[in-house]
């Protein structure tokens, strides 16, 4: 039975530990959920534990916007105040408020 519990919420802001992007989180595996490939390709050294929430997130760096598959010892609580600029953040969350995104989405 899995019993890891997240970090983060659903609409926080957190910036990545060693790597310069931040993002909201949108979506959260309790623990890893991504292919062998795309985990055989971190180097042996940096390769996070599998048996931990991962987050995807909205993410934006100096040059881009891109969806970041995260693992929660990478991450850190943004605390800038700022918001993020990723074009699709409105498509799932309301205004940002407080350091944070509140979910905005229908019901079909």
């Amino acid at each position: 039975m899995l019993k890891s519990r997240a970090k983060f919420n659903l609409g926080q802001v957190v910036r990545h530990r060693k790597h310069p992007f931040r993002g909201v989180v949108f979506d959260i595996d309790p623990e890893f959920a991504n292919t062998e490939e795309w985990y055989d390709a971190i180097p042996e050294g940096s390769r996070p534990r599998k048996e931990q929430p991962f987050y995807h997130l909205l993410a934006e760096n100096d040059q881009s916007y891109y969806v970041a598959y995260v693992s929660e010892q990478n991450l850190v609580l943004d605390e800038t105040g700022e918001p993020v600029d990723h074009p699709d953040v409105h498509d799932l969350f309301g205004e940002f408020r407080n350091g944070s995104y509140p979910l905005d989405y229908q019901l079909n």
